[in-house]
């Protein structure tokens, strides 16, 4: 039992190390706040230490102190002649303070706590202490004059602090000579003490920094009501304009929520056209929002009839769990139009204190009334707040959760949809990958039959889940540039067959150190490069393997949907593959050179006729050469919302621009960004539905060609027709 559980130990420092030396890098050696020149030329194996025990100082600083990084950067002396001091950081003011700072970095968590460092950070102290400054470097110098200067005001605090990258108490020994140090110097008043930093709490504030800041709002309630009990609440009225002011705080002002707003909308568009020309009746056509808050101060201006007057509230640790799209709509149309401010919008704030589990409650009920797809409410798991921590702390990566919240660049993140289905893909057992090949909803569902708690239940590590990432997306890729190269099933299996081809990319793989930390991410590496000819090796099994067991005739979309036809699929592949007489599968749907061409068809009807996708659905631009994605990239990245817009089922303006929420034609759209953006060389004409992408990554022009070689090919049981 002591064995198991010092391996745990072990392993929560490793990773804890792990994760304050991606902070540190990020924070203090990547934007160069560290003074390094004394380095150079050092070789990389004893250099790099010596630099993350100075962020390491400077994390101590600001964790004492609450210095920015820059500052805390600047109080560090550690080099040659440094006198036992790796920092020195003065607080002046009111409260002055000078703390004297040493920090042992240890790539393995076992930082030494020796004696003779206690002994050499006071000797720098009494150096101090007896203004013989020549002593020091230049930096320290300055910093130690200073400290003296602050000392000499009166009695002023001054604290060793000593930073160990370690998770073990220091002995006795180590904590001894601190104190025996400190009856020197505090014989006339308690003046010198001391603070021991161990790695869990560095863990702990490079954590803090990575977390959402706390949002205060201010409301001005007036007519309002209140109610004490069982929890603090307020409920009133409040001016457009006030509210308008609340989306300065980002996507933290939704923290709670279940989903962001999710831009324009025809719902949305009626809210703003309400504020802009009916300004004062919004308040009756409105719902309202609701605010959760861990506390409240409030002010009354009469003591005697306080209802009388407005109700001045301030909300600490805030979030808007419902009316989301009302407050962002609210801020788009004050944004626009100056009346719009006068508007009233109703608001109910309840005050949870740390009941963490009734704001869940209250969450979940107040999100009831609208239509919420059961991912909404995974963003209230704690699970995935734990893998975005993670995710961030690990490799500096973002993970979206929230429906409707833009999803990372492929460079930077992922969302948990594209997760989920990695995991999936990459579970043993194929009917995971089977189930989520005709509707992704079931990724969603919970219990013993579901599959979401088989996937984030034990929690999966962000190496895993980006690693399972990074696969999906290669094979994605080698299907979509394979798919041109064949013809009737084999372009059906490289569209319905994904899940399922990833699924056994995984089991060719080795998966061993799938799961392992690896920082400089060598097992996605490897397994990118190998992926191509597993793709191309697979498809045509895959093929001919399905035509074996159930007919040509059978539905390519419908067996890689059945999880028992996927398992004798996956079976029957995989042993060939470890067969000895290693004889390729016939590759009988690769395009021959010469095909019949087929009219381009209208893509839009296609999919409205076939109701593909639902109103509502994200689309994002996707750029169709370089000379268009230069042309573009500076005017699109001033404003998110432009690459952004949303799916309408009407046959000449299906689609609803993010930017102004007004309806357009794919390639009239496209057109007017061109212009917007004065692209001088744009062409006369363009092909928009080649250019906006669904949330899967294809695009409205190859969802109609998909969706036709669909219907060319027979159901299960029909005859075929050459």
């Amino acid at each position: 039992m002591n064995n198991r559980n010092a391996d745990k130990s072990d392993g929560d420092v490793i990773l804890q190390v792990r994760q304050v030396e991606q902070a540190l890098r990020t924070v203090y050696l990547e934007p160069g706040l560290l003074d390094a020149s004394d380095l150079e030329g050092m070789r990389p194996d004893e250099r790099e230490p010596r630099l993350l025990s100075r962020a390491l100082t400077a994390q101590a600083v600001r964790m004492v102190t609450g210095f920015s990084p820059r500052e805390a950067a600047g109080t560090v002396i550690d080099g040659q002649a440094d006198k036992g001091i790796d920092a020195i950081a003065v607080v002046d003011g009111p409260d002055p303070h000078v703390y004297l700072v040493q920090g042992k970095w240890s790539k393995k968590g076992a930082a030494k706590g020796e004696r003779l460092a206690v002994m050499e950070l006071l000797a720098g102290l009494r150096l101090i202490d007896d203004e013989d400054f020549a002593a020091f470097n230049p930096r320290g110098r300055q910093l130690a004059e200073l400290a003296k200067t602050v000392m000499s005001k009166g009695p002023v605090p001054v604290t060793q602090v000593v930073v160990l990258m370690r998770a073990d108490d220091v002995g006795e020994g180590f904590r001894h000579a601190l104190i025996d140090g400190e009856k020197e110097f505090n014989q006339h008043g308690d003046v010198l003490n001391h603070r021991i930093i161990l790695a869990p709490e560095v863990w702990a504030s490079v954590r803090k920094d990575l977390a959402p800041r706390p949002v205060e709002l201010t409301a001005d309630l007036f007519p309002w009501f209140a109610i004490s009990a069982p929890y603090e609440s307020y409920q009133g009225v409040i001016e457009a304009e006030q509210v308008a002011q609340w989306v300065d705080h980002g996507s933290d002002l939704f923290n709670l929520n279940i989903r962001n707003p999710l831009g324009r909308t025809p719902i949305n568009n009626e809210l703003i056209d309400t504020l802009n020309e009916q300004p004062a009746h919004f308040w009756y056509f409105n719902n309202g929002v609701t605010v959760l808050c861990e506390s409240v101060e409030k002010t009354q201006q009469s003591m005697r009839t306080p209802h009388t007057r407005p109700l001045s509230l301030t909300l600490h640790n805030a979030s808007v769990v419902n009316g989301a799209q009302t407050v962002r709509s609210v801020a788009e149309a004050v944004a626009g139009d100056d009346a719009a401010a006068s508007a009233q919008v109703g608001v109910r704030i309840i005050v949870t204190g740390k009941a963490a589990d009734f704001a869940r409650q209250t969450t979940q009920a107040n999100n009831r009334q609208n239509r919420v797809e059961a991912r909404d409410f995974i963003a209230l798991d704690s699970v995935q707040a734990a893998i975005l921590d993670e995710m961030r702390a690990e490799l500096g990566l973002e993970y979206s959760v929230r429906r409707s919240e833009l999803d990372p660049h492929p460079d930077t993140g992922c969302s948990v949809v594209e997760g989920a289905c990695a995991l999936a893909c990459a579970h043993p057992d194929s009917q995971y990958a089977a189930r989520i090949a005709s509707t992704l909803d079931v990724l969603w569902e919970r219990g013993t039959q579901g599959i979401y708690d088989t996937l984030f239940r034990p929690q999966p590590s962000a190496y895993l889940l980006w690693n399972t990432v990074q696969v999906l997306r290669e094979v994605r890729r080698n299907l979509h540039q394979l798919r041109p190269r064949y013809e009737g099933r084999g372009v059906a299996l490289t569209e319905h067959g994904a899940y399922l081809l990833t699924h056994l990319v995984f089991r060719r793989l080795d998966t061993e150190a799938i799961d392992e930390p690896d920082p400089k991410l060598e097992w996605a590496a490897q397994a990118i490069a190998r992926t191509p000819q597993l793709v191309g090796e697979l498809l045509p099994a895959v093929a001919s393997t399905i035509d074996e067991l159930y007919t040509e005739r059978s539905q390519i979309r419908a067996v890689c949907a059945d999880v028992d036809r996927c398992r004798e699929i996956a079976d029957q592949v995989l042993g060939a593959a470890t067969a000895a007489d290693g004889t390729a599968p016939p590759d009988k749907y690769r395009r021959t050179p010469a095909q019949r061409k087929r009219r381009r068809p209208n893509a839009v009807s296609v999919l409205i006729d076939k109701a593909v996708l639902s109103e509502g659905d994200p689309l994002t631009l996707t750029t169709g050469y370089p000379l268009e994605a230069e042309a573009l990239r500076d005017w699109l990245a001033e404003d998110e919302k432009r690459s952004r817009a949303t799916w309408r089922p009407h046959r000449t303006k299906p689609i609803l621009w993010a930017a102004d929420g007004k309806p357009y034609s794919p390639s009239g759209l496209v057109s007017l960004m061109w212009k917007l953006a004065q692209w001088e060389k744009r062409p006369v004409a363009n092909q928009g539905t080649a250019r906006w992408s669904t949330a899967s990554g294809e695009t409205l022009a190859d969802l109609a060609w998909r969706i036709l070689d669909e219907l060319d090919e027979p159901d299960e049981g029909s005859e075929r027709v050459d």
